[in-house]
């Protein structure tokens, strides 16, 4: 296929498919019709017929009962939405007084709309940012994507420092949480005691302490300072 297809010649949905899939592959595999249905909130029918077009176009691979992946041409326009999508949420956040709990939304009807001027244009104004405000990596103009080695908090051992860098979910409520406890990207928390069978962990966040359960830990993706070098 060639690789330069326009994003004309792809509906929003197509773009939605393509995202999602690499979403859902992201740590390597397949994915499941199932899966992909559930992403979308479609009929898995539905989603069958859209991946055999998708596989037409050489975008997707789909074996019957192992999965679909992106192609190198389908995974090169995700990545392409993707910086779209987390560049807009970024803009929303330091331009136009959106919270980060409120610009998945906006930024999952604008990231269709708007021109690559534009996109590149917003850009330039952000100074050409590295994440998103969710910590999530913004791909470059090229489709790279810088690969960083998390650790999810839930994983940290006791008494060890870690730095939130990512937080893993779009739901509005967990993020609305999340900033009230201070737990956000670029915080540094010490695991004080955990307890056990997967039990409440409790932090130190500078000279304060804060409870989370295991459910939330778990989206809280950190590096580690200690093992830095």
């Amino acid at each position: 296929m060639n690789t330069n297809l326009s994003r004309e010649s792809l509906t929003r949905s197509a773009e939605d498919y393509l995202k999602a899939i690499y979403h859902l592959t992201a740590s390597g595999g397949s994915a499941s019709t199932t899966e992909l249905a559930q992403a979308l909130d479609l009929a898995p029918a539905s989603v069958s017929g859209m991946l055999r077009r998708l596989a037409d176009q050489d975008l997707v691979e789909h074996e019957l009962y192992r999965g679909v992946t992106l192609t190198p041409s389908g995974r090169q326009i995700a990545l392409r939405m993707l910086r779209r999508h987390r560049l807009i949420e970024a803009y929303l956040v330091a331009h136009l007084g959106y919270s980060w709990d409120t610009v998945h939304e906006e930024a999952e009807q604008l990231e269709h709309a708007v021109s690559e001027t534009l996109i590149e244009r917003i850009a330039k104004v952000l100074g050409h940012p590295l994440e998103d405000p969710h910590g999530d990596p913004i791909p470059a103009p090229d489709g790279t994507l810088a690969e960083v080695v998390y650790t999810p908090l839930v994983d940290i051992p006791i008494g060890e420092e870690a730095e939130i860098r990512r937080v893993n979910t779009n739901q509005p409520d967990r993020l609305r949480y999340f900033s009230a406890a201070g737990l956000t990207p670029g915080t540094r928390v010490v695991v004080a005691a955990r307890e056990p069978f997967r039990g409440p962990i409790r932090l130190l966040v500078g000279k304060r302490e804060q409870i989370i359960g295991d459910e939330l830990a778990v989206m809280l993706l950190c590096t580690r300072p200690g093992l830095r070098g």
